[in-house]
């Protein structure tokens, strides 16, 4: 009887180390599903996953920031765009421009569109080697200029995109921004300090006009005669 008994206790103490072992388990993986992070990649779209991006440079969030997190990009379209990211330049009043962002967003392509409206904006299109005719589709190092939707979706195919849209539910690729960054407003022209009392003083007396010097008044003559 004694021996049962013992052989009872130890299968229960068994049992309990058995069950804080699970629960230490549930709560390592409870912590890493609440552990999210958010980093940006070379096509400016930003992302938010449970894992950090491979280039370790991401933003750790809190749990409670999980309700207004945006959904993480599938492996394969992630690939993608780690590979080659897709940027498209624009202008305003382009129907060929519309054409292309439509077959980007039809084909949930995340990219970064770059609007060309100023002479600044222009001159950084020739900087990456566009010409004047837009829409500009970059795909990678690739750059296909005007709007055809065969090239397009072969450049696309070719950089191992998805033909079908893959991008999760309330998915968002970033807004239209300037091709050229805006400039910073120039510092005010210096001013050189104001001078000390001591040295304005001998400024001004240096800047004012050299008078001829007084001469010396005459002494009064002795008298030839004594007394």
């Amino acid at each position: 009887m004694e021996r049962m008994n013992a052989a009872g206790g130890r299968r229960r103490r068994a049992g309990a180390r058995l069950c804080a072992a699970l629960l230490v388990l549930a709560a390592g993986a409870a912590a890493a599903q609440g552990q999210m992070y958010k980093w940006k990649d070379a096509a400016g779209v930003i992302h938010y996953s449970d894992r950090p991006p491979p280039t370790g440079q991401a933003k750790a969030l809190r749990p409670d920031n999980q309700p207004d997190v945006a959904p993480a990009l599938p492996y394969e379209l992630a690939r993608a765009v780690r590979s080659h990211p897709v940027t498209l330049y624009t202008t305003t009043r382009c129907g060929a421009c519309d054409q292309g962002r439509a077959l980007l967003r039809a084909r949930g392509i995340p990219f970064a569109e770059k609007t060309v409206t100023t002479a600044e904006d222009q001159q950084q299109l020739h900087r990456i080697g566009g010409k004047d005719e837009l829409p500009l589709l970059v795909v990678g190092s690739r750059q296909v200029t005007g709007f055809a939707a065969d090239t397009w979706n072969e450049a696309l195919d070719s950089a191992s995109y998805p033909r079908k849209t893959m991008l999760p539910p309330g998915y968002q690729t970033g807004t239209a921004e300037a091709a050229a960054p805006a400039a910073l407003p120039a510092p005010p022209p210096h001013e050189p300090p104001a001078p000390a009392p001591d040295a304005a003083a001998a400024q001004a007396e240096r800047q004012q006009p050299r008078q001829p010097p007084t001469p010396p008044a005459p002494k009064p003559s002795k008298p030839d005669f004594q007394f």
